[in-house]
């Protein structure tokens, strides 16, 4: 009886290591793809919205310096600095109306400078041909 209880305890234990390593695979498995379903959910959420998100934020951008540099010329309307951002942020906007006012304000305050001049030229030029 010894023998056969020795036998059975011997089956047994080798039983619930099968079972252990059976629910440990299972687990890994289950752990591994919860993994996996998660990453390739974020990169598809990643792909959809990428260019939107950069788009939106550039935009963004150009407006709060729009909004800035207009505040300054509000408070200081002559500063050349707040003239020149501001004109090249319209002609990128193409706002080239904008632009040209702001230019022939710059070439009043400062008609020793030929850039000017030349910036304003080039922007009146676009604006006849639209």
């Amino acid at each position: 009886m010894a023998i056969s209880e020795d036998n059975y305890l011997v089956k047994r234990s080798k039983q619930i290591e099968r079972r252990k390593r059976v629910v440990t695979y299972i687990s890994l498995i289950s752990f591994g793809g919860s993994i996996v379903f998660t990453g390739v959910n974020s990169l598809q959420q990643a792909w959809q919205q990428p260019q939107q998100s950069v788009i939106n934020t550039a935009e963004n951008e150009f407006q709060k310096q729009l909004k800035s540099y207009e505040l300054l010329l509000q408070r200081e309307p002559d500063n050349q600095l707040a003239l020149e951002k501001l004109s090249l942020l319209r002609i990128r906007m193409k706002d080239t109306k904008g632009a040209i006012a702001l230019m022939e304000k710059l070439v009043k305050l400062h008609p020793d400078r030929q850039d000017y001049k030349t910036v304003l030229k080039d922007v009146k030029n676009r604006e006849e041909y639209k």
